[in-house]
This record gives structure tokens, C-alpha cells and sequence, in this order.
């Protein structure tokens, strides 16, 4: 059986090679750390201690709230 030899002449051009693989797309799952009582705490005192030396009005709750808000996010 006789078989036929190929040969390809050289054009001058590049070509790009054409990608197999496929792309998945990546779940990006974030991980929020568990906030304890003790972090909205420290928080907490942080931002009372900011608002006394601002001379701004404000709560125990407020504090806690926002300390809340910023930790959560």
C-alpha cells in the first residue's frame, strides 16, 4: 500500500493555533469570619472612644450598631 507524503509550503504567515481547552468559569466563594460578640465589642469601645475625643453625640447603641455594620461587610 502506497501512502501519500504531505508537504506544506511555507506561506510567510503565522498563524495563531486555535486553543482546545476549555475555559470554566471559577466560583469565587468568600468566606465571612464569624464576627464574635467579643470583636463587636472592641468595636464597639473603638468608635465610642473616637466620638467622646470628637465631642460627637451618640449611644452605647449606636456604637454597637455600627461596630455591628462595620464587621459584618
Amino acid at each position: 500500500m502506497a501512502t501519500k507524503a504531505t508537504t506544506k509550503k511555507a506561506t510567510g504567515t503565522k498563524t495563531a493555533a486555535k486553543s482546545t481547552s476549555k475555559t470554566t468559569a471559577k466560583k469565587t466563594t468568600s468566606r465571612k469570619k464569624k464576627v464574635s460578640e467579643a470583636d463587636i465589642r472592641k468595636k464597639a469601645e473603638e468608635i465610642y472612644n473616637k466620638r467622646i475625643l470628637k465631642g460627637t453625640p451618640g449611644s452605647a447603641e449606636s456604637d454597637w450598631l455600627e461596630a455591628e455594620k462595620l464587621l459584618h461587610k
